[in-house]
């Protein structure tokens, strides 16, 4: 996440409904010299301020609803193509688009702040960090975009990747270069094909790629460290978290990537990745998107979960037992069509599908003392009302209302706003 800008035009009538406990103890004899450096800070990160007049709204919005799990607060429109993927970053929400443009909304009336963009083809995927934004695009590279307070474009291009110094740095060298197909080579930090997804961690951003190749960047001066040949068919989705990397794959797979310790890139100095291993779904089903919870279950058991969503309509989950090896404890036909992403908030599991739904599950942590596994999910609900397929998924981290917020993005062109319970009981499945 990003930190939280305001429109240097933004007239003094309107008021800000969305405020950071650092923001409101700040003196106004604050220099400016100390706040451009605090915006130049990658680490400047702020946290998620509590929204006051969300919590109000919903509130009211609840109080005249028949439903107690769920309810539409907002359907935004304005992209000119199908919103591929989303992203929150501090007040802002960023929809971006097939067709190429990429949409700022500011919380908490979700009105239009700004429109950027650039490059060839869609937008497949962006990631917020520090003050910057990282785009990635059809054309096979990805964009950097520093969010600045000092520019009426607020949203300005800084870089590109691969930077031209990383490069001018290996084109001279011929054992850079890879066949990636008869008669024609790329440096090895090049993606050959549409990049689909990013994932951010510890300093580094993780590229997939329908090249099958995932590229590991350094965030302190953009270079490209690695490039590994991670699966036999396109990359659709990445996540990473606490050190590792999890991969997956219209070859019907997930891969689990750690950090090999003992060895380097030699050019890089960088620890280089292994594969730790592999969760196989169905035979010939892409497997599109992949998740893991954020956190333990809060009683000291830390196994490792994730999930996966399949074309062919199933959720799958995996576990890491006790001897290291991962099982699959979740298999259930989640949807009637390909589902295409997931988010997770606390223990629900939202799944967004092709089918135009979205469902809610969660998890159950009953304990297995066999194998020292927890496992297993459970529908609680389902969402409708986008006009087509369900692309893109993003939770809120905060608390509203006794609920979160979910954003969905669709093939319908619309981005969703929905308010969603955390205590949904059997009653309230729709």
């Amino acid at each position: 996440m990003c930190s939280i800008l305001l429109n240097p035009k933004r007239s003094l009538s309107t008021p800000l409904l969305y405020l950071s406990s650092s923001a409101t103890n700040s003196s106004s004899s604050t220099s400016s010299n100390s706040s451009e450096a605090a915006e130049d800070n990658p680490n400047n990160i702020m946290g998620y301020p509590r929204p006051f007049q969300i919590v109000k709204n919903v509130e009211k919005i609840m109080a005249g609803s028949t439903s107690k799990s769920y309810k539409l607060l907002d359907v935004l429109s304005g992209h000119v193509g199908a919103i591929s993927c989303l992203a929150l970053c501090g007040e802002f929400v960023l929809s971006a688009s097939q067709g190429k443009d990429i949409i700022v909304w500011q919380q908490p009336d979700l009105r239009l702040f700004t429109k950027f963009g650039a490059g060839e083809g869609s937008v497949k995927a962006l990631v917020t960090v520090g003050n910057k934004v990282f785009t990635a695009h059809q054309d096979s590279r990805i964009r950097v975009w520093k969010v600045s307070k000092r520019s009426e474009n607020v949203f300005r291009l800084v870089d590109t990747l691969p930077t031209t110094k990383d490069y001018l740095g290996k084109c001279m060298k011929q054992s850079n270069y890879v066949q990636i197909r008869r008669h024609h080579k790329k440096l090895w930090i090049e993606h050959a094909d549409s990049i689909s997804c990013l994932a951010v961690e510890n300093g580094l951003i993780y590229s997939g790629s329908w090249d099958k190749t995932l590229k590991v960047w350094r965030l302190s001066d953009l270079r490209c460290l690695e490039s590994i040949k991670a699966h036999d068919d396109a990359i659709n989705g990445l996540i990473a978290k606490n050190g590792v990397v999890y991969s997956a794959s219209a070859d019907g797979k997930i891969k689990v990537w750690g950090k090999e310790s003992g060895k380097k890139n030699s050019s890089s100095g960088s620890s280089l990745h292994k594969l730790e291993g592999v969760l196989a779904g169905h035979k010939d089903v892409s497997m599109n998107a992949v998740i893991g919870p954020d956190h333990g279950n809060g009683d000291g058991d830390e196994n490792e979960r994730v999930y996966g969503g399949a074309s062919d309509g199933y959720l799958m989950g995996w576990e890491r037992g006790r001897e290291g090896e991962w099982k699959l404890v979740v298999e259930v036909k989640a949807h009637q069509l390909s589902i295409l992403c997931l988010s997770f908030m606390g223990d629900i599991l939202c799944s967004g599908s092709a089918d135009k739904s979205i469902c809610l599950w969660k998890r159950d942590d009953h304990y297995n003392f066999k194998d020292g596994l927890r496992g297993g999910i459970s529908k609680i609900g389902v969402i409708r009302g986008h006009d087509g397929p369900i692309k893109c998924l993003q939770v809120s981290p905060n608390c509203v209302g006794g609920g979160f917020l979910l954003y969905s993005g669709s093939l319908d062109k619309s981005l969703r706003v929905w308010w969603v319970s955390k205590d949904i009981s059997d009653e309230d499945k729709h």
